[in-house]
C-alpha cells in the first residue's frame, strides 16, 4: 500500500486520514488521469488552508483541497459552512526531480510535506482521480440528492459518455451506482453526480 512506511509524527491522525482517502476515492471506475504531474500529501498549519493555498499558488504549485459543506448548530440556529474534507491536509502537484519542492516546507501556512525516508512519495494517480471525480471544479464534494433510485440517466463524461443507464442505488457516501447494458451484458458501475444527467 502507498501509505506503508511513511514517516509521520501524528501517527493516530494520519492512520485515520489514510482510510478516509481510500474511502472517499474507492468505487469510481474508469476515471481518467487528472494530471501528468505527480500528487503528494501536504500538512498545513491549523486553520491555515487558505494562507497555504495562496502562498503555494504564488510559487507556481498546483494544489487540490477537497471541500465539504457541513451544517453546524450555532446558538439557536443552524449554519452551513464549507470546510476541508480532510482537516489539516491537502494535495500538491509537482515534478519531484525538477521542481523546487523543498521550499514547500518553508512556505507560510504549511507544516510539512509527508515524506518517506526524507523524500515525498507520490500518491497513486487513480486515487487522486477518484477524489477529484467526487468534486466539482472548485473542489467541493458533489451532492447526490438530486437523483433517485430508478431514475434513467445519461452518462455525459468519461469512457462511458452517451450511455443510458438506470440508477440502481445511491450510497450514503454519495456514490451513485448505475446499471447499464454493455456488450450485451448488464454492467454495474459507480459514477459521480457530475458525470451524468437525467434523461427526462
Amino acid at each position: 500500500m502507498w501509505f506503508d512506511g511513511l514517516t509521520f509524527h501524528a501517527t493516530g491522525s494520519f492512520f485515520i486520514l489514510r482510510h478516509l482517502i481510500i474511502y472517499f476515492s474507492e468505487g469510481y471506475i474508469g476515471v481518467p488521469s487528472v494530471s501528468t504531474k505527480h500528487w503528494f500529501l501536504l500538512q498545513y498549519k491549523p486553520n491555515s488552508h487558505r494562507l497555504a493555498l495562496r502562498n503555494l499558488h504564488r510559487q507556481g504549485f498546483e494544489t487540490f483541497l477537497p471541500m465539504l459543506d457541513v451544517t453546524q448548530r450555532c446558538s439557536t440556529r443552524f449554519v452551513q459552512q464549507t470546510r476541508p474534507l480532510f482537516p489539516g491536509y491537502m494535495f500538491v502537484s509537482f515534478e519531484l526531480d525538477t521542481a523546487p519542492w523543498r521550499k514547500i516546507n518553508s512556505t507560510v501556512g504549511v507544516t510539512r510535506l509527508v515524506s518517506f525516508n526524507g523524500r515525498p512519495k507520490a500518491l497513486p494517480t487513480d486515487l487522486i482521480a477518484g477524489l477529484m471525480a467526487r468534486c466539482d471544479i472548485q473542489g467541493k464534494v458533489l451532492p447526490a440528492d438530486q437523483f433517485a433510485t430508478g431514475d434513467e440517466v445519461q452518462v455525459i463524461s468519461g469512457p462511458f459518455a452517451d450511455y443510458i443507464a438506470t440508477i440502481e442505488k445511491i450510497d450514503a457516501d454519495n456514490r451513485i451506482w448505475l446499471l447499464m447494458e454493455f456488450i450485451g451484458q448488464k454492467t454495474q458501475m459507480a459514477v459521480r453526480p457530475g458525470q451524468m444527467q437525467l434523461t427526462k
